[in-house]
């Protein structure tokens, strides 16, 4: 990385005085990084099969996994992880090959990851609550042949068409990884049983299953390993209709990301008993990467979940406090609530870091009194690896905002119509970044990938304004701004402000077609309660908050708002409904 002389630029306040960047282009928020964390970190090395090996080497006895209170550790996940990579290999699998993994969060799913990773083939992580349209898109933009699947989505693999059929099909039955009472419990013949049992797991045919594939004898050690500029991951950005777009990330991308996420909790030491729970999905890049890589690294406790489910959460919490806990806002208080309502104690709960929405204050006041510990707001993209920022994790964090840059990170603000120019300090404008965890391009799509890079910055499609001491805060995507007579509205400006309104529990704003202004302002709300509602009311009350073009020309109430598996609401889908509703008006 090159250097300038040293640029200065002061902050207020004492904490910030004699901090300096020294970086070209500058970077003016390491003044505002916690004790503890570097300004930037040395270039990576190897490849991410090193972080099991090195965690089963220094804490072979340690559990690196739980699951329904049945442990694995690390010295078992690497034979598991040889054994599979040995059965792979024994039915095809070569270095480069697409292998895709279709899992809920379950210990056969971290071994799979990094036994796909040990042959040099390349993951390709899908959701396995996909429809089967979804999932069918998806394998038609890849191309796996090769593909290890949950047994409840077998049977739709099996249905794929023959151009897309796989040949190599591994079934997983998830339920062969929990404690024998457990699994005898689901074999009871009473009601409830069978219910969870259907949920878990179905009979499949013409399958090899998991435990076949572990039976072969580990991969021995001379095996060429991948380097660290190989392609790691096919990781899919959100959305599910229209051209997949896989972001195409190498070993060095999601290693460095792992570094940045270690050196951003200085507390948190590797090897020190670190608990992490997987509530979220590990074929999300968030959960991926903060569960699948940054968990390994450190030599933690993972608690995997299939699904969150406070009551699941709430008893290992009892025993395994999260040291570390990523998760969403609606899990968070999900979670809070259950705690309270069950009388059981969160205190324990270093560091739980909150990403894909708006964190707000309000939830983060009586969280952090509950646990003892830290909620913070971070950010990232599928195509970073995914993380990009974070508030610290210190009493310097500003709220509303998705915090610093990591360490080795670098972005600027720039003007979405020109986007080679900065914009002026303290004004909105598009986020462009750099930096190690940030992919080279869509998997076999140079001209999507040509549009979202400039002189080497990839563009985030987000528009953020950055305060003196280098918080950066998220005002909305480029592509859900509406514009209406020749201005532009930020949605999630809008939402907030509706959300004031004592009756509206929540909100989203999209833009409709207009024949006077191109576009107009509609919202789809949920309410407290129908009684005595007045729609008009609301819209007066947003006029209060709001100049005149950003509120609401029509506001409709709705039973419930389309969100995503982590709990984002999906303005597109909103906006199909609202169409369909107005026939297409």
């Amino acid at each position: 990385m090159s250097r300038s002389a040293p640029l200065t630029r002061r902050f207020p306040g004492a904490a910030y005085a004699e901090r300096v960047s020294t970086f070209q282009p500058p970077r003016p928020w390491v003044a505002s990084y916690a004790a503890g964390v570097p300004e930037d970190l040395a270039p990576v090395s190897g490849s991410l099969i090193d972080i099991v090996a090195a965690s089963a080497r220094d804490y072979p006895d340690a559990p690196a996994l739980q699951f329904f209170g049945r442990e694995t550790t690390y010295a078992e996940l690497q034979e598991a992880i040889d054994r599979a990579a040995a059965g792979l290999r024994d039915r095809g699998v070569r270095a480069g090959d697409p292998v895709a993994i279709v899992l809920p969060n379950c210990p056969q799913h971290i071994v799979a990851f990094y036994a796909v990773l040990r042959l040099g083939a390349v993951v390709v992580e899908h959701n396995p609550l996909y429809t089967p349209r979804e999932l069918r898109k998806q394998f038609e933009d890849h191309g796996a042949k090769h593909a290890i699947v949950w047994n409840k989505v077998v049977a739709t693999v099996q249905e794929f068409p023959n151009d897309l059929a796989v040949s190599t099909l591994i079934s997983v039955d998830v339920t062969r990884s929990m404690p024998f009472l457990t699994r005898v419990a689901l074999r009871l013949p009473v009601a409830k049983a069978r219910e969870s049992r259907a949920a878990l797991t179905e009979k499949v045919r013409g399958t090899v299953s998991w435990e076949t594939l572990l039976a072969a004898d580990p991969l021995p050690a001379a095996h060429p390993s991948p380097s660290t500029d190989d392609l790691a991951i096919i990781q899919y950005t959100s959305g599910t209709t229209g051209t997949p777009k896989g972001a195409a990330l190498t070993h060095r991308n999601l290693l460095a990301n792992a570094a940045q996420a270690q050196a951003w909790v200085p507390s948190i030491q590797r090897g020190k008993g670190c608990v992490v729970y997987a509530v979220l999905p590990m074929f999300h890049a968030y959960g991926l990467t903060l569960c699948l890589t940054f968990a390994m690294s450190m030599g933690a406790r993972l608690v995997l979940f299939p699904k969150f489910d406070p009551d699941l959460v709430l008893d290992v919490m009892k025993k395994h406090p999260a040291t570390f806990l990523p998760l969403v806002p609606p899990i968070a208080d999900r979670l809070l609530a259950a705690a309270n309502q069950q009388g059981i104690s969160l205190d324990g709960v270093e560091v739980a870091i909150s990403g894909a929405m708006a964190l707000p204050h309000e939830l983060v006041v009586p969280f952090e009194a509950a646990t003892h510990g830290y909620l913070v707001e971070g950010y990232g993209l599928s195509e970073c690896s995914p993380v990009l920022m974070a508030n610290p994790v210190a009493d310097n964090r500003v709220p509303g905002t998705v915090g610093l840059p990591l360490p080795g990170t670098e972005c600027r603000v720039v003007d979405p119509e020109n986007p080679t120019a900065d914009v002026p300090d303290g004004t909105a404008g598009e986020l462009i970044v750099r930096g190690p965890q940030v992919f080279s391009g869509y998997y076999g799509k140079p001209e999507e990938t040509d549009a979202v890079f400039v002189d080497g910055w990839f563009r985030t499609g987000d528009i953020v304004t950055v305060d003196e001491a280098g918080f950066i805060r998220i005002v909305d995507r480029i592509k859900e701004l509406i514009i209406t007579g020749g201005f532009n509205v930020a949605p999630t400006e809008v939402e907030n402000a509706l959300r004031q309104h004592p009756q509206v529990v929540d909100a989203a704003v999209v833009g409709l077609p207009s024949e006077h202004s191109g576009e107009e302002v509609v919202a789809a709300i949920i309410v407290d309660s129908a009684a005595d509602l007045d729609v008009e009311a609301i819209r007066e009350f947003a006029r209060t908050i709001l100049t005149p073009y950003k509120v609401p020309r029509r506001i409709f109430v709705v039973d419930e708002l389309p969100k995503s598996l982590i709990g984002k609401v999906l303005r597109r889908q909103v906006k199909e409904k609202l169409l369909a509703l107005t026939n297409g008006s």
